[in-house]
């Protein structure tokens, strides 16, 4: 049977499908259930910093209500500042310990950051708790008509320098596509330390009832289709950065792994399939990859991993190209 160890951030692991930070990554119970149907890894829910930021200022705006424990100069609102971010951060931590307790695979803990506040001393304690690697969730909305680009991609790469410099395990950061010269991004990305790179973020999205004239939320699962962008990225990067490369979002099957593998990916990440099919989905893909690889003559992963990237490509520009040919843009 074809061997499909990977190494991804230093760690070695059964196979190259990732779990990804989600709803399914959340409890010990869960993790315990993806490592017995064959995760190569997890990466734990995401501690969020806009969450716990928002449920500080929810809870300190009830206080400022109430006279018996608020005035100008009590203590009070700092006391719920301090006690609401430990609570979340001690939960978070009682997490992976558990989960290193129950589990074989690497717990690759994540944090969900927008600013380089306090983070850094989140990560050491995230370090110290047992994490095997920290994946570095940021986003910056780039819609502010104040900001350039640069100062967009400075909060990233201040993020991770910090991080970097407080904790000695692997990080990894997971973007966005939404940068005016991606390409440049990843590689800055790693000349300031990254570890690996994550493609992409699967965003909530808006929506609008036209019926009820409101707004809604668009699905937030990801749809097969979605693969293309990560794919191309994959292939784009790979060979070019040192760096490893973790695709995610539309990656529903064994076939879609392969894709990726093929592309350059070091590992892919999943969730939405296990959401929907439960977390004997993993199996199977895995029986996909074993069957595709000994079909193919492949006793392991590496054999083919980039095969097909935009470095190895007879075709490179299949990969670049952005607008349909004319030729096939007069079919139909």
């Amino acid at each position: 049977m074809a061997d499909l160890t990977t190494k991804y951030l230093g760690l070695t692991l059964r196979n190259p499908i990732v779990i990804a930070s989600s709803g399914i990554t959340d409890t010990v119970e869960k993790l315990v259930e993806l490592d017995k149907n064959g995760a190569g890894a997890v990466v734990l829910k995401s501690l969020f910093e806009e969450q716990i930021m928002l449920e500080a200022d929810h809870k300190m705006k009830q206080a400022e209500k109430n006279d018996l424990i608020y005035s100008d100069y009590s203590e009070t609102l700092d006391y719920i500042d301090e006690h609401i971010k430990e609570k979340e951060l001690n939960n978070y931590i009682e997490l992976i310990k558990e989960a290193k307790k129950k589990i074989e695979i690497p717990v690759i803990a994540s944090i969900n950051a927008v600013t380089t506040s306090e983070w850094t001393g989140f990560a050491k304690q995230l370090e110290d708790a047992g994490a095997d690697a920290l994946e570095l969730n940021i986003f910056v909305m780039p819609f502010s008509f104040d900001k350039d680009c640069d100062d967009n991609e400075g909060t990233y790469y201040s993020v991770l320098r910090k991080v970097k410099e407080a904790v000695s395990i692997p990080v990894a950061v997971k973007i966005s596509p939404y940068f005016a010269n991606l390409g440049k991004v990843i590689h800055n990305l790693e000349n300031n330390g990254a570890d690996a790179i994550v493609m992409f973020n699967k965003f909530s999205s808006p929506d609008i009832d036209i019926d009820k004239q409101k707004l809604t939320h668009a699905d937030v699962f990801s749809q097969p289709s979605d693969i293309y962008n990560s794919l191309r990225w994959i292939s784009l990067s790979a060979n070019r950065v040192k760096v490893d490369l973790a695709a995610t979002t539309g990656i529903h099957d064994g076939e879609a792994v392969i894709k990726q593998l093929l592309a350059g990916a070091t590992v892919t990440q999943i969730a939405t399939t296990v959401y929907k099919n439960g977390p004997e989905k993993i199996n199977e893909m895995l029986n996909f990859m074993h069957n595709w690889m000994d079909e193919k003559g492949y006793n392991y992963v590496e054999q083919f991993r980039g095969k097909l990237s935009s470095s190895a490509s007879e075709n490179p520009e299949t990969y670049e190209r952005v607008q349909f040919m004319k030729y096939f843009s007069e079919i139909g």
